[in-house]
């Protein structure tokens, strides 16, 4: 995993602000999705991968432990996909000047659908029942990119736990969205995986001081639990 370093300026700039250190403690798995963002072997399987993020295998475990404990108290797992195809190369020609054309040309080979880097890493324990969505941007929100946000709002969830690859593009461009959107988001710390601990830890700064709330995959599991209880009382 990633070391964990927040700097406790922002900490108590949050507290400050929010009244304590977590504010979206009050999760209700029935209107919650994990968001499992860009989990494919195109960013994680060694000579398939165009860019190979060597901590997104690591991550696996929690997220299989959190999805397990999401749907076990009714909340929803979504898995998304990044799909490149002529067109969205065409439309999306700016991100492509950022990258040689041979890069450019590997990622749109290894995410095309029906290729084996389009796939979902196979140690992910995604169920029969679990949407899978296909995004054309770096952001599933953003207008154009996907039907995500139709998805979650004809379920009722209002609150999102953002996991997968990588940090500080493709998860948190998500997750900022999504708070515009009005969605109670939160970024899971141990289960997004980025180039190095320090891009991981300047994108959950970033997002968790401003945009949303930032949680341990432990500490989600418990509340998950503890609400999920609660939830069934009534």
């Amino acid at each position: 995993m990633h070391k964990l370093a927040i700097p406790q300026t922002v900490i108590d700039r949050v507290i400050a602000r929010c009244g304590k250190e977590h504010v979206f403690d009050d999760i209700e798995p029935a209107r919650t999705a994990l968001i499992v963002v860009d989990m494919q072997n195109g960013f994680m399987l060694s000579g398939i991968a165009f860019v190979e993020i060597k901590m997104a295998p690591k991550i696996v475990p929690n997220i299989n432990r959190l999805a397990a404990a999401l749907r076990a108290a009714g909340g929803t797992v979504v898995w998304i996909v990044t799909t490149c195809t002529p067109e969205v190369d065409r439309e999306w020609s700016t991100f492509y000047r950022l990258s040689t054309p041979a890069n450019g040309a590997k990622r749109s080979t290894a995410l095309t659908k029906g290729a084996k880097g389009h796939a979902i890493w196979s140690e992910l324990e995604v169920k029969r029942d679990d949407p899978i969505v296909e995004k054309k941007r770096f952001s599933a929100f953003i207008q154009g990119s996907s039907d995500l946000d139709k998805v979650l709002r004809a379920r009722g969830i209002d609150n999102l736990l953002i996991a997968g690859t990588v940090t500080g593009v493709c998860c948190e461009s998500t997750a900022r969205d999504a708070m515009m959107l009005n969605y109670k988001v939160t970024m899971v710390t141990d289960g997004n995986a980025s180039y190095s601990d320090e891009e991981h830890n300047n994108a959950l700064t970033a997002f968790y001081g401003t945009f949303g709330d930032i949680m341990s995959t432990d500490m989600l599991v418990e509340l998950i639990a503890k609400n999920g209880r609660r939830q069934e009382a009534g």
